[in-house]
C-alpha cells in the first residue's frame, strides 16, 4: 500500500530552516512519503549542495522558478506553477512555513483544490496589517486544517478565530530544533572557517554585538534609518558590532547618506552556518528580524529588537527579546543594561526542546493514516 504523500513548500532560504528538522523526523518516522517543494520565491545562488548538507536534508525535489515581482505577481505566478504540479502529481496533504508569500499562494492553491493544508508556525499574530507577512498569517490560517503552534499565544489567537481544538496542536518551534541541530554541528566541527572579514578571531577574548536590519520600515524610511543609525553609532562606540548587511539595506545607507562609523564592520550577507557562528557568541544581538527574536532566545542570547510589536510575544514574555521601537534612547538604554549585566535574564519557553518536528510528523501520520 502506497504511503501518504506530503509536499513540503518552501519558497526562501529561512523556509528551509523550518522544513529540515520535518524532514529530518519524516525519515527517522518512515510512515509517510514527502517532496520537497521548492517555489523560487527567492533565488539564492547559495543555496547549494553544501547549503543542504549543512541542515541535514537532500535538495528539493522540485523547483519551480518562480522569481520575484511585486507581490501580486509573485503570488500568481506561485500559484499557478503549483497548481499545475498538484494536478500532476496530488499529494494527501500540504504542509507550508512561516509567512513568506509561498505559504499564502500554496495554501490556496491546496485548498481549492481540496487538498488539506498543514500550516507549521499557525497562530502568529503582531495586529499590524501594513505588514505583507501579517495579511499571509491570517489567510493561510483562515484555510489551513490542522494548526501547529510555536508559543501559548498562537493557541490563544487561533481559539479567539474559531478554529477547533482538534486541529490547534501546541508543539514547539521547528526553527528551534534547527538552530540546536545546527549549534551542536558547530560545536562538533569548530567554526574557524565561517569567520566573515576575520572579525571574530580578531577580537577574540573581546565582546561584541551583532547588528540585523533589512524590515522596510525601518530602512525604507530616511528619518526613521537616520534615528536607527544614531543609536548604533552610539552603541558601537562602547562595544564593536559587525553588520551582515542585506543589499537594499546597504543600497539606502549609500542613498540616504548614513554612515555607521568606524566600530561598525560591514560585511555581506552571511550563509546559515557563519551567521550563527557570529551571533551565538555576540553579547547582544540588534534586530528587527522575527526569526533570529525566537533563535536568540533558544539559545540565551541577548536580544533587543527595533521594532515596535512583535508576532512572537513568548520571546519577550519569556524569553531574552526586548522590544525598544526605533528610538535611539531606548535602543541605547538596553544596550548598556545588557552590557553591564543588568540586562534581561530569559528562559526557554515550554516545547522548545528540539523535539517540534517530531510531534508534528506524529499528528500527521495520525491523521493522514
Amino acid at each position: 500500500m502506497n504511503k501518504p504523500l506530503l509536499y513540503l513548500v518552501a519558497g526562501a532560504r529561512p523556509n528551509f530552516m523550518k522544513i529540515a528538522p520535518i524532514v529530518r523526523a519524516l525519515r527517522a518516522h518512515g510512515g509517510l512519503d514527502y517532496k520537497i517543494i521548492h517555489t523560487g520565491q527567492h533565488y539564492d545562488h547559495d543555496m547549494n549542495d553544501v547549503f543542504f548538507e549543512e541542515l541535514g536534508i537532500p535538495a528539493p525535489d522540485l523547483f519551480m522558478a518562480a522569481g520575484g515581482g511585486g507581490h501580486a505577481q509573485q503570488t500568481g505566478k506561485i500559484m499557478v506553477a503549483f497548481e499545475e504540479l498538484c494536478q500532476q502529481q496530488r499529494p494527501s496533504a500540504v504542509l507550508v512555513v512561516g509567512d513568506v508569500n509561498s505559504t499564502l499562494a500554496c495554501s490556496i492553491v491546496a485548498k481549492k483544490l481540496t487538498i488539506p493544508v498543514a500550516h507549521v508556525e499557525a497562530g502568529l499574530r503582531s495586529g499590524d496589517l501594513s505588514m505583507p507577512e501579517e495579511i499571509n498569517r491570517l489567510v493561510t490560517d483562515s484555510i489551513s486544517d490542522w494548526f501547529f503552534v510555536t508559543e501559548p499565544s498562537g493557541v490563544s489567537h487561533l481559539r479567539q478565530e474559531g478554529k477547533p481544538e482538534t486541529a490547534v496542536h501546541y508543539v514547539g518551534h521547528v526553527m528551534v530544533d534547527n538552530v540546536l541541530y545546527q549549534a551542536d554541528k558547530l560545536a562538533q566541527d569548530g567554526g574557524a572557517a565561517l569567520d566573515p572579514a576575520g572579525f571574530k578571531a580578531a577580537h577574540q577574548g573581546r565582546r561584541y554585538g551583532v547588528l540585523t536590519l533589512h524590515r522596510p520600515s525601518n530602512v525604507d524610511d530616511p528619518v526613521t534609518m537616520a534615528r536607527i543609525a544614531r543609536g548604533v553609532r552610539d552603541i558601537a562606540a562602547e562595544l564593536p558590532l559587525i553588520f551582515p548587511v542585506h543589499p537594499r539595506t546597504r543600497a539606502n545607507l549609500d542613498k540616504f547618506g548614513i554612515d555607521l562609523g568606524p566600530q561598525v564592520t560591514l560585511v555581506g550577507p552571511q550563509g546559515y552556518m557563519a551567521f550563527l557562528n557570529l551571533w551565538k557568541d555576540a553579547a547582544v544581538v540588534l534586530t528587527d528580524s522575527g526569526g533570529l527574536q525566537e533563535e536568540t532566545t533558544a539559545l540565551g542570547v541577548p536580544c533587543i529588537t527595533i521594532r515596535d510589536n512583535t508576532e512572537r510575544p513568548v520571546t519577550v514574555d519569556e524569553g531574552t527579546n526586548v522590544l525598544v521601537g526605533t528610538d535611539p534612547v531606548r535602543l541605547v538604554e538596553q544596550a548598556r543594561l545588557v552590557l553591564s549585566g543588568q540586562g534581561k535574564q530569559g528562559r526557554r519557553p515550554s516545547l522548545w526542546d528540539g523535539k517540534a518536528a517530531e510531534r508534528i510528523v506524529a499528528v500527521l501520520a495520525q491523521v493522514l493514516a
